[in-house]
């Protein structure tokens, strides 16, 4: 067991840069393997997911500090210089002589003893200088590197909504994401998660638009340990992924497909809807992922769902079965780059090509299961076009039996004029999403003379 929370955070900062593991993962599994008081928890999430995200300023601090370039320092070298300069220049918390100090330390507990001086040097003369990163003059460079972001997440980004906008929305997913709940209204209310909650010293805030919704906002410590987690009150779902089974509508009694189900988030929230009434088939070809939906369907005492194992481009045993179909279709999570911390540094435009490729072929076929007059919902939690308009605009032009319907106009997020919903995050307070729900026109009856 680890108790230091600085050199957990090396540890899982090790397998994050070095082994190229998913923060949040890495980040979980040492969680649980080592019991840590609540502070030192706060603190190994806020170290590792600040320097996850804030990757590029970091190395352009010890690019300007150093006489080698941030990418030639010996990796471990650079993760503790991480670790050093973002308390020194993000976590005002922490006083500047013990993140200096922990440092220092940090790096004889790892086999760098000879290197003390050096990152005892590299911290002062930061704080001695008060430094202040040289920004080149274009935009989209001075930018990637204020905010930390790619420079061609950032260009599209620009692009598309002006660097103003631009700047606001970096900030946005820079910051800690909050905590949403969604209220199991089969077992509870929300009044009476509500008042638990409070009464263990949370802050919880309603969001008057979702009927389900509670965000939870400061510390929260470990959420098995909430208040009705056993009992299946609720379930941690972002306010925007509620939004995608609103849009899909479901009804009590119909057979409603979730092409891509695992880990289930919106799998158990259609089962809630329809009261557990009716038949949810949820497919995905990842055992690993679909044990959890098996283990919330159980935790949520949820009887409708059944799970099936596979690529939902097969399937042909649900042709022309299903009522309403979900394809929450796999994408880059370029709308939820606050909560996976890494999601910047490994997607590529080359990614994004294939995955568009993936989505539409994903549409093309669970389009199929959709009887006449049925619906699907596509959707993604990117906002990143060759992922979203793109592929339903490619859709619809070979596929003329279908059609967008609009939501109402008291949908809870005002669709486009082209139908679609589209989640910018800084604008709405919460993830970045993008939904659309296709109609499948009836099919006219031809008789033959």
């Amino acid at each position: 067991m680890n108790n230091n929370p600085r050199q957990l955070a090396f540890i899982i900062l090790q397998e994050v840069y070095r082994k190229e593991a998913f923060a949040d993962f890495a980040l979980d599994k040492h969680l649980r393997k080592n019991d840590l008081i609540d502070a030192n928890r706060r603190l190994v999430t806020e170290l590792v997911y600040g320097c996850v995200r804030k990757q590029r300023s970091l190395d352009a601090i010890i690019d300007r500090l150093a006489k080698k370039k941030s990418h030639q320092q010996h990796p471990d070298l650079r993760i503790i210089l991480h670790i050093g300069l973002y308390q020194l220049s993000y976590l005002a918390q922490i006083p500047e002589s013990a993140a200096v100090n922990t440092t220092v330390e940090l790096a004889k507990e790892n086999k760098l003893a000879k290197l003390t001086g050096f990152i005892n040097g590299l911290l002062r003369e930061y704080i001695r200088r008060e430094l202040t990163i040289d920004l080149p003059k274009n935009p989209v460079q001075k930018s990637g590197i204020l905010y930390s972001f790619p420079d061609w997440i950032v260009e599209y980004w620009i692009d598309k909504l002006g660097l103003r906008e631009t700047e606001e929305l970096c900030s946005w997913f820079n910051q800690s994401p909050s905590l949403d709940l969604r209220i199991n209204p089969l077992n509870t209310s929300i009044t009476e998660v509500e008042t638990a909650i409070k009464n263990t010293g949370i802050s919880v805030n309603w969001i008057p638009q979702f009927p389900q919704l509670l965000r939870l906002t400061g510390a929260v410590g470990s959420i098995q340990k909430l208040p009705g987690y056993k009992e299946g009150w609720w379930s941690v779902q972002d306010s925007s992924a509620q939004l995608v089974s609103y849009l899909l509508n479901p009804q009590p009694g119909e057979i409603i497909i979730d092409a891509c189900a695992a880990p289930g988030g919106k799998t158990t929230h259609i089962a809630e809807l329809i009261g557990d009434n009716g038949k949810i088939f949820a497919i995905d070809k990842t055992p690993s992922r679909l044990k959890m939906l098996e283990q919330n369907s159980e935790r949520l005492q949820l009887k409708s769902i059944s799970i099936y194992i596979g690529d939902s481009r097969s399937f042909p045993e649900f042709i022309n079965q299903a009522d309403r179909v979900l394809l929450d279709a796999p994408c880059s999570g370029l709308g939820t780059l606050h909560r996976r911390a890494d999601a910047r540094w490994r997607q590529t435009p080359e990614n994004i090509q294939k995955l568009s490729k993936l989505q539409s072929e994903l549409l093309e076929n669970t389009a199929k299961w959709v009887k006449p007059a049925g619906v699907l919902v596509y959707a993604t939690c990117t906002i990143y076009p060759l992922e979203n308009e793109e592929v339903i605009e490619k859709f619809l032009t070979n596929n003329s039996e279908w059609e967008i319907e609009a939501p109402t106009i008291d949908f809870i997020i005002a669709p486009t004029a082209e139908g679609w919903v589209k989640v910018w995050p800084h604008r709405e307070q919460m993830d970045g999403f993008f939904m659309v729900k296709l109609r499948r026109k009836c099919q006219k009856l031809t008789i033959n003379n």
